[in-house]
């Protein structure tokens, strides 16, 4: 009985296992950053009604993504980069939609940051991913990627992949 049991287990395990390591896409090893890294912010003033717009618009088709940053900042660059990766870009096109809030030297679009609850969050980029219903579903994690540099991009692949509602 306890040979049974543990085999049971033992199969539970496996097969639980190889369903996760399916559902994770690894980006191949030929995908890497290019160089010069992309520059996403155009320095827009972007209104209340825009961003909210951009949210209600995408409601029950993708979820939304808010990405504050600047092109001087190398981990927002960098953040951009791993999203324009193929298999990355492929995957983002089909879960989500992104708008860029350019902060420019953090003198502009700064009560945006405000009105979505990230005031007092470390540095830039600060990643705001919003359900289908347009509530953001990760609040605790929004300022994660301000050391985008310090990290593989699988990493940051794997943030989106975990946010997503596929």
């Amino acid at each position: 009985m306890k040979k049974l049991l543990l085999f049971f287990v033992f199969i539970t395990t496996i097969y639980f296992q190889s369903n996760i390591s399916e559902a994770r896409i690894i980006i191949p090893s030929d995908e890497v950053l290019s160089q010069p890294l992309p520059y996403p912010y155009e320095g827009k003033k972007v209104t209340t009604e825009e961003l909210f717009n951009f949210i209600d618009k995408n409601r029950n088709l993708r979820q939304s993504i808010i990405i504050f940053g600047a092109n001087w900042c190398p981990d927002c660059r960098i953040l951009e980069g791993t999203l324009m990766l193929p298999t990355v870009k492929e995957f983002i096109k089909k879960y989500y939609s992104i708008l860029h809030i350019d902060v420019g030297k953090y003198d502009i679009n700064m009560s945006l940051i405000e009105i979505l609850g990230l005031e007092g969050q470390k540095g830039i980029p600060k990643v705001l991913i919003f359900d289908k219903k347009g509530m953001p579903v990760n609040l605790g994690t929004s300022d994660r990627w301000y050391t985008a540099r310090e990290s593989k991009t699988q990493e940051i692949f794997d943030y989106f992949q975990k946010y997503s509602l596929r």
